[in-house]
């Protein structure tokens, strides 16, 4: 049972945190080179003309005033309008329509992660030095050690190009039109009953998954391995089996739970890490997610954007490692404590 004053204390902690990134976001921002007035105006615009956009932001206003009035919108969750990347739109709506994109596949490459990540660790730790054992920590170390941008085009010429099984991009078939309820293209074909569209928004989706999944798999497995490994050894697990308790009973009864603690912070911080770092793989299969459009914003200086970008990625993270501490308490209750 997981205690309210345990969540509770876990939500005021994310105040502060999310408090530091604005912060931090807010000066490196101000610090960086180029001027957002000059950007909206155009290289061209006479001086009088970038003075009234300025004026028109607020940026001659004392430093303190714009900290100040940033914190309060973004609060509000006004992260202002794009600069250059959608101009004139509202960052809240070039967010709505660039986050499910990531979150989609990040949430099916770590959930292939998991599933397969997870079994075969387990089992290469109960059958340690077997052949078991030895060909999954081969499997887990090659794909730790391959690079996305290898991998990436080598499952699409495999996939695509030879075999043609799947789509080597995109996330449908040009031929389907989707209404977007979720933004994410497998749940929202799903919902509206159209199978066949459906379909084809799987088959799409599964090769950047499969690439996430890959390294994801990888290094749950091996964490999974060496954390069973550990609780294998201990004391209780002797005790029961000395009691006449099979082996199996005994590892899924008394060593699982408490081997997956580890396990569920590499989780958790790996999928933080699939948001921010997806940039790779919806450039490889030509996905428009928030990555891509993070670097597209530094690189043409679209501020607003980067900010609304930067503090919806510490948002995420943040409620990500809540889960993790919940998770926690649920596994330990000691935790709680």
């Amino acid at each position: 049972m997981i205690s309210k004053r345990f969540v509770i204390k876990r939500l005021l902690l994310l105040v502060p945190v999310l408090f530091g990134v604005a912060t931090f976001v807010f000066a490196i921002l101000h610090l960086a080179p180029g001027d957002p007035a000059r950007v909206i105006a155009g290289q061209r615009a006479s001086e009088e003309f970038v003075n009234q956009i300025r004026t028109e932001l607020g940026l001659n206003d004392p430093i303190w005033v714009q900290y100040g009035r940033f914190l309060l919108e973004a609060v509000q969750l006004d992260f202002g309008e794009s600069y250059q990347i959608q101009r004139g739109t509202a960052i809240t709506e070039v967010l709505r329509n660039r986050l499910p994109v990531t979150l989609e596949m990040a949430l099916y490459g770590q959930l292939f992660g998991i599933l397969l990540g997870i079994p075969t660790g387990l089992l290469a730790a109960i059958k340690q030095d077997s052949l078991s054992d030895h060909l999954t920590r081969v499997g887990a170390l090659t794909g730790i050690s391959i690079p996305i941008y290898w991998s990436g085009p080598l499952l699409i010429l495999l996939f695509a190009q030879v075999l043609g099984w799947l789509p080597a991009s995109g996330r449908i078939a040009s031929q389907y039109s989707v209404e977007m309820v979720t933004g994410m293209v497998t749940i929202d074909t799903f919902l509206s009953g159209n199978f066949a569209a459906f379909k084809s928004a799987v088959r799409h989706m599964f090769l950047p998954s499969l690439v996430i999944g890959i390294y994801s798999m990888a290094l749950i497995s091996r964490m999974m391995r060496s954390s069973m490994l550990e609780v294998i050894r201990q004391d209780y697990m002797r005790t029961a089996r000395a009691k006449g308790q099979g082996s199996k009973i005994t590892v899924l009864k008394h060593g699982f739970r408490n081997a997956l603690i580890p396990v569920v912070t590499i989780i958790g911080i790996q999928f933080g890490s699939l948001l921010g770092g997806a940039v790779l793989t919806e450039t490889v299969f030509g996905i428009g997610g928030i990555g891509t459009l993070l670097v597209n914003a530094i690189q043409v200086g679209d501020y607003p954007v980067v900010q609304g970008t930067v503090l919806t990625f510490a948002f995420l993270f943040t409620l990500v490692n809540l889960g993790v501490d919940i998770t926690y308490s649920y596994l330990d209750p000691r935790i709680d404590q």
